[in-house]
């Protein structure tokens, strides 16, 4: 796929996806939402990507869907064409994965790689929502988020509210979202929006170095699993939950990652995990 609203990298394990509107803070557009699930399902596909990267260019992360956008909505128009080149089409979802994870936006948790929204400045709407649907959150101290949904006459879009609820807890999914307040990044880890928070000067160098350490010293194939338990976990019961890690312990017990695992600590040395 052409990418002309993301930029796309991969260096030391990790993929650096870039919303890149800067001008618009990153403003969503249905071509970005297009580009973004493309590149996290090439980076899937990729041997050399063990970590994913969800950033924006400038000073602001996605600052909701762009005005154009809406406005087109509000006038009964369909909002901005999904593409404009007959081969610039998102790659096809991965097959055999539950249809909760097939949904627009919802396709995150299907990847299966660890993927960190590396909140470097304003979130609102629908970025907001996509950050959720990332497994890990970390944001600069600075950053403004909002739900914003309340002041465009809007609603908790795309499977929000059922995440924010699991997120955050009840009462604060319903007082971020009904108030559609302006809130800080210190906020943010307060409420439980988000995991981690670094400063704001040497913020993406940060968070990549967060995630090259999982990328360098963690295992590929138990990032894999783990990720899917948890996910899982939301559709399950305990009965469940434990009759799955009794299946995927036997599995690992025999996997390549696992012999590996024993040996480079007993040889004190860095990991090779093959993923295996």
């Amino acid at each position: 796929m052409n990418y002309r609203e993301i930029l796309y990298e991969v260096k030391d394990g990790v993929a650096l996806v870039t919303l890149n509107r800067p001008d618009k803070l990153n403003a969503w557009t249905t071509r970005m939402a297009e580009e973004i699930q493309d590149a996290t399902l090439a980076a899937a596909e990729d041997d050399a990507a063990r970590v994913i990267v969800l950033t924006g260019a400038g000073r602001g992360f996605c600052a909701g869907a762009d005005m154009k956008l809406l406005s087109d909505m509000g006038g009964g128009g369909k909002g901005q064409a999904a593409t404009e080149d007959p081969d610039d089409v998102p790659r096809p979802r991965p097959s055999a994965v539950r249809r909760d994870f097939t949904h627009k936006y919802s396709y995150f948790p299907a990847i299966p790689k660890p993927v960190i929204a590396a909140i470097n400045g304003p979130v609102a709407g629908i970025g907001l929502v996509m950050t959720l649907y990332c497994d890990i959150r970390i944001a600069a101290t600075d950053a403004k988020f909002t739900s914003a949904f309340v002041k465009r006459g809007l609603i908790a879009e795309y499977g929000g509210a059922w995440l924010a609820e699991r997120v955050m807890g009840v009462a604060n999914a319903l007082e971020v979202f009904l108030s559609g307040r302006i809130f800080d990044g210190d906020e943010a880890r307060r409420l439980g929006l988000v995991n981690l928070t670094f400063p704001s000067e040497g913020f993406l160098e940060a968070a990549l170095t967060y995630a090259r350490d999982l990328a360098a010293n963690n295992s590929p194939r138990s990032m894999r699993v783990i990720k899917q338990q948890i996910w899982e976990s939301l559709f399950q019961d305990l009965d469940a939950g434990v009759e799955l890690s009794l299946v995927e312990m036997k599995a690992s017990i025999a996997s390549d990652d696992f012999k590996e695992g024993v040996a480079h600590f007993l040889e004190k040395r860095a990991p090779r995990f093959s993923g295996r």
